[in-house]
């Protein structure tokens, strides 16, 4: 009888569910004096909305941390729209057809570390109407400006968090964030720690999910780009990293990446080598952090 192909891919992966590490290590003192982990300076998030008419749109929001207050951009398909103000209403027509309107209202949002809201906000995008983007807590007030039907059950629409990417710059090295790689899993914590001190030969990478060690390279000098399979919540997921620029080029503006990808469920090949379309790619979560020049995050 086949096996499916995440149950072979279970076998030899790492399982966040076990209690897995790479083994003892030879300066155990290492990460235990890494700093609390940085905030991002920006977070952005694609959204593919399934519309009525079976054409999909792209919606990306683009959330900064600045001086004055939080702040976000939106762009769906080819056009951006600057957010200026705390709460608001913007329409257009998109390719000379469709009408858009996005409502937003931040004004009393709560924001955990980083730049984008946790509560007490809202931000809806529709499309002639319809419902294409839902998202924050604030709903009733959407009910009362009569966007949205005091009955609408909201798991009925179709929109899909496609990839999200935060944006870090500082000198230390621990990046925690938190991700949902599958609709029937739960939230996950991730914190991926770069570092070692100030001698090369110590540098190392290790990535925990939940609190647990999944896995952790050595040699980071010689290791500094590869890829690691994580099994998580039923679903195999990749994780490259790619830390050259981060460990020999300081000063430029490429810095760290790492990267999880959730692995469609037909594919039994490396995210990096995929060619199918990108609708049947799963959800993919980018962490970059640069240590001198966070305009190199600045999006269009």
């Amino acid at each position: 009888m086949r096996r499916s192909i995440a149950t072979c891919y279970s076998e030899h992966a790492v399982k966040v569910s076990d209690s897995y590490c790479s083994g003892p290590s030879p300066n155990p003192h290492v990460f235990s004096k890494f700093p609390s982990s940085n905030s991002p300076l920006s977070v952005s998030s694609i959204y593919r909305a399934k519309l009525s008419t079976s054409n999909d749109l792209l919606i990306l929001l683009h959330w900064t941390a600045k001086d004055l207050g939080q702040s976000f951009k939106i762009k769906i398909n080819s056009i951006s729209l600057p957010i200026l103000t705390t709460k608001g209403l913007k329409t257009f027509r998109l390719d000379h057809n469709s009408e858009i309107s996005v409502f937003w209202d931040i004004s009393d949002a709560r924001f955990d570390p980083g730049p984008d809201p946790s509560s007490g906000f809202y931000v809806a995008v529709t499309v002639d109407s319809e419902i294409a983007l839902l998202i924050g807590d604030e709903r009733e007030k959407l009910v009362k400006l009569g966007v949205l039907k005091e009955n609408l059950d909201t798991e009925l629409l179709k929109f899909s968090l496609v990839s999200r990417r935060e944006d870090f710059c500082a000198d230390d090295s621990v990046f925690l964030t938190k991700a949902r790689f599958s609709d029937d899993g739960g939230v996950h914590e991730i914190v991926v720690k770069c570092g070692g001190g100030e001698e090369m030969r110590n540098q190392r990478l290790a990535v925990f999910i939940d609190k647990k060690q999944v896995f952790e390279v050595k040699r980071l000098k010689w290791n500094f780009r590869g890829n690691q399979t994580i099994f998580l919540d039923g679903s195999v997921v990749d994780m490259m990293w790619d830390v050259y620029d981060w460990l020999f080029r300081p000063e430029s503006a490429a810095g760290a990446a790492f990267m999880f990808r959730k692995r469609s469920g037909l594919d039994s090949r490396l995210w990096l080598e995929e060619k199918t379309k990108q609708e049947k790619a799963g959800f993919s979560l980018l962490i970059r952090a640069c240590k001198n020049n966070p305009s190199s995050f600045l999006i269009s």
